[in-house]
């Protein structure tokens, strides 16, 4: 086929045209080849496009033009990119479309550079880069852009990955607390967000569920607190007046009942202390938990009386601080339920002091935690004791 040469006119390229240099601007290669990589990421080319653009600034002799006028051939560009003809010339089209690089056409459609008797080059004909370097501007534009949209989509999933698991939490909870309330429309809501919310690693927009899953999590946490409450709405008439920070153990009349203590001093000054500690093989009052690890208070938001509330917390607290699903379990096995989340409960503590104040004493919880559960297996750590020694530090 005869090439005629003629290139059709598009807007695109008149817009390339039109683009300029600073006055007595001088652009290197080096600073060129930062603008093509700026516009690559910024534009999101293909591979094709990259390839092709990178020949085009790597022809570019920092010749002192007002123009940056570049000519490789096709049969160039070919043997340089690994890519068929037909491809390099669609790659052309594209970067004039995108308003990267401006044609500068000679009469016959050739590309070539016209030199003087002396052998310089006066002028060539080819693709003019001047819009690429040009437009550095834009591109930092797009790239900040590009960023915030990043930022706004993990921000955005991970709030949904928040209130699907604070979903799947008081679903959780309702059925094994409130098996009597019914949840099946709420199963049925969440399974259906479940379906449509997209992958994190894919392209969808989490926006679109956000507000139900939202929307969601309030019904649920709803329903679990209207449960708790047995259906009433008014304020919970406070019958308590004993001091908040011992434990009430009246009116349980079951089979565990603890012996009196006796309060009167004694030669070691522990004799109020064995109360809150309880002797071996018991657990400490969820009082002496709740004064010694403040931490437990943020988390729950609100005051805790009982031991199931405290084991929630603990149980919930476990995955925050790293706690591995073995060493849970086997801290269930050893001393129990309720002591597996007070020990949680002592190492969140006892971290979240380290970070207020820098000391760095424990740099990983979950080992920390299994230590402290292999020693209260052996009788040699007792969580009693450690509770009110955090307690007496606070209170000094």
């Amino acid at each position: 086929m005869v090439q005629t040469g003629g290139r059709p006119l598009t807007r695109a390229a008149l817009a390339g045209k039109r683009r300029a240099l600073e006055d007595g601007r001088t652009v290197t290669r080096k600073e060129l080849s930062a603008s093509a990589r700026e516009a690559a990421k910024a534009l999101g080319l293909r591979p094709a496009l990259r390839l092709v653009l990178s020949e085009l600034v790597a022809a570019w002799g920092e010749q002192d033009w007002a123009r940056l006028i570049v000519w490789p051939s096709n049969e160039y560009l070919v043997s340089r990119t690994g890519l068929s003809e037909r491809a390099v010339r669609y790659a052309l089209r594209d970067l004039v479309a995108l308003e990267i690089v401006a044609p500068k056409d000679s009469a016959n459609g050739k590309r070539y550079a016209v030199r003087g008797r002396d052998g310089t080059i006066l002028d060539a004909f080819g693709f003019d880069l001047t819009p690429l370097h040009a437009r550095r501007g834009d591109w930092t534009l797009a790239l900040q852009a590009r960023a915030e949209a990043r930022e706004r989509r993990r921000r955005a999933f991970d709030l949904v990955t928040m209130h699907r698991r604070a979903v799947e939490e008081a679903l959780h909870a309702l059925g094994h607390r409130y098996p009597e309330t019914a949840i099946a429309d709420l199963a049925a809501v969440r399974a259906s967000l479940d379906a449509s919310t997209p992958d994190r690693r894919g392209r969808g927009d989490p926006e679109t569920v956000l507000e139900a899953w939202g929307e969601l999590r309030g019904l649920v946490e709803q329903r679990f607190y209207a449960a708790g409450c047995d259906g009433t709405s008014c304020r919970h008439v406070e019958t308590e007046k004993g001091s908040p920070i011992e434990a009430c153990d009246k009116g349980r009349g079951d089979e565990t009942v603890r012996e009196p203590v006796d309060r009167r001093p004694d030669s070691t000054g522990m004799g109020d202390a064995v109360g809150a500690i309880g002797s071996p093989g018991t657990d400490p009052a969820p009082a002496l938990v709740v004064e010694a690890c403040p931490v437990v208070r943020e988390l729950v938001g609100g005051d805790i009386r009982d031991e199931h509330e405290v084991f929630d917390a603990g149980r919930r607290l476990r995955a925050t601080i790293g706690v591995h699903a073995s060493a849970w379990d086997e801290a269930c096995e050893t001393v129990g339920p309720y002591g597996a989340a007070v020990l949680v409960l002592i190492v969140a503590q006892i971290h979240d002091d380290d970070a207020t104040s820098g000391r760095n004493r424990i740099r990983n919880p979950g080992g920390y935690f299994r230590r402290l559960v292999r020693l209260a297996g052996e009788g040699r750590y007792r969580a009693g004791t450690e509770l009110l020694a955090m307690r007496r530090r606070r209170l000094m």
